[in-house]
């Protein structure tokens, strides 16, 4: 058998019916990158008669004037438990790329466990032995990391569509997206054309330009691989639906005040202080509703990217106009991409946790939000370095020029 180059349309066949598919692994994602200072080749891995064993989107990079390295996102195609096919697939790859590349590093989407939601103890299953199987091959088992320090999250929540309920979604959950709809959010298919209105709300999450995310728009949507979400507010629905809360809740306070004429009790007063509170929040609503209807505005607060793939949703990014916090626009606007694709696809990826769940967590609300989407949470097998050339990975590691690329320790 020996490496090849494949054709575009060669590669997405064997791609898209691969058991370790990914949009990561396609001819668009290659596409992407080559837009963002990346060479790629498609290669398979092919026997006597031309039939494809394995394959893989390798990209490749400078890390300086003298060195490159290699990167197959979310992993090769491969079957990692059969062990002779990957230790020869890695010996032709080593020879392939012997004199071009320092290093090829892999993060296969590979669960080595699942964790469970309530008692956060990872249950590890067979997979596992994969990591053996690398490591013996030569492949450098790269730290595991609790947070967001590797190329992808190694944590990740995933929704099993066909099994989704919103019974099942944690009652806070359940209360913000009520609570949203109430405000008179509404959820809207958006074009290319309105992207710089989702940009102003994750510009400051990663340092990433906006032309990256309308390239991702560009390529994907060639295929209707991609979806983009906004949230606004409906500033009619939302001055009746305020109107009569603090119509219902004025009521409530004026039954409150009519008993505390004889009664003082604490619970009583305490009752009463909630709703004041209650009610002078429905009074703000009221206020800012008639404002937005008054000057006929349309108030965008919540946007999301998606990209299809075969039979999994994945959210690419998302964000929220801080200054609208209170209106829960985010769950609002997870649970419409939920609804928009629950029976046509079978998971929807939430694009990564943390595997700190502690209380202390900086990313703690974070993944407080996700989990109470009720998800799958996996534990994947990380990041692995296929060294090429010992000498320069040791000489650039030693300089700090790869943990200034990838940000990242070694074991």
């Amino acid at each position: 058998m020996h490496i090849k180059e494949l054709s575009i349309a060669e590669f997405d066949a064997f791609a898209a019916s691969h058991f370790l598919n990914s949009y990561h692994q396609s001819s668009d994602y290659a596409l992407l990158m080559s837009e963002n200072n990346y060479d790629y080749d498609l290669i398979g891995y092919v026997d006597e008669l031309g039939i494809i064993k394995a394959a893989a989107l390798i990209l490749i990079k400078k890390i300086n004037l003298h060195y490159k390295f290699g990167y197959s996102p979310k992993g090769f195609l491969i079957d990692y438990f059969n062990f002779e096919l990957l230790k020869s697939f890695t010996e032709a790859i080593k020879s392939y790329y012997a004199k071009k590349l320092v290093f090829i590093k892999i993060n296969p989407e590979i669960a080595i466990g699942e964790i469970n939601k309530y008692s956060k103890i990872t249950n590890y299953n067979h997979n596992i032995i994969i990591r053996n199987h690398l490591k013996t091959l030569g492949y450098t088992k790269l730290k595991d990391n609790l947070y967001f320090e590797s190329l992808l999250p190694r944590f990740n929540g995933i929704i099993n569509l066909k099994e989704y309920e919103f019974n099942k979604l944690s009652k806070n959950t359940k209360n913000k997206i009520r609570k949203a709809t109430k405000r008179g959010l509404i959820c809207e298919l958006a074009d290319l054309n309105k992207l710089d209105i989702l940009y102003e709300f994750i510009k400051n999450k990663k340092n990433i330009s906006n032309y990256y995310y309308k390239n991702y728009y560009n390529i994907f949507s060639r295929k209707n691989a991609c979806d983009f979400f906004l949230i606004k507010i409906d500033y009619e629905k939302y001055l009746l639906n305020s109107k009569a809360l603090y119509d219902k809740e004025l009521i409530k306070n004026n039954e409150l005040s009519e008993k505390l004429i004889n009664n003082n009790h604490p619970g009583l007063i305490n009752a009463k202080m909630n709703s004041d509170r209650t009610l002078l929040s429905y009074k703000n609503d009221i206020e800012l509703a008639t404002k937005g209807l008054r000057e006929n505005k349309t108030t965008y607060i919540a946007g999301a990217l998606t990209i299809k793939y075969n039979n999994r949703i994945n959210i690419i990014i998302s964000g929220i106009n801080p200054k609208y916090r209170h209106f829960n626009a985010n769950y609002f606007l997870h649970y419409n991409i939920i609804e928009y694709y629950k029976n046509n696809y079978k998971y929807l990826d939430l694009n990564g946790l943390t595997g700190d769940f502690s209380n202390n967590n900086h990313y703690k609300g974070l993944n407080d939000f996700k989990i109470g989407f009720n998800p799958n949470i996996y534990e994947f097998i990380g990041e692995f370095d296929l060294v090429l050339n010992n000498k320069a990975y040791l000489y650039l590691n030693k300089t700090g020029a790869l943990a200034k690329v990838f940000n990242k320790k070694r074991d």
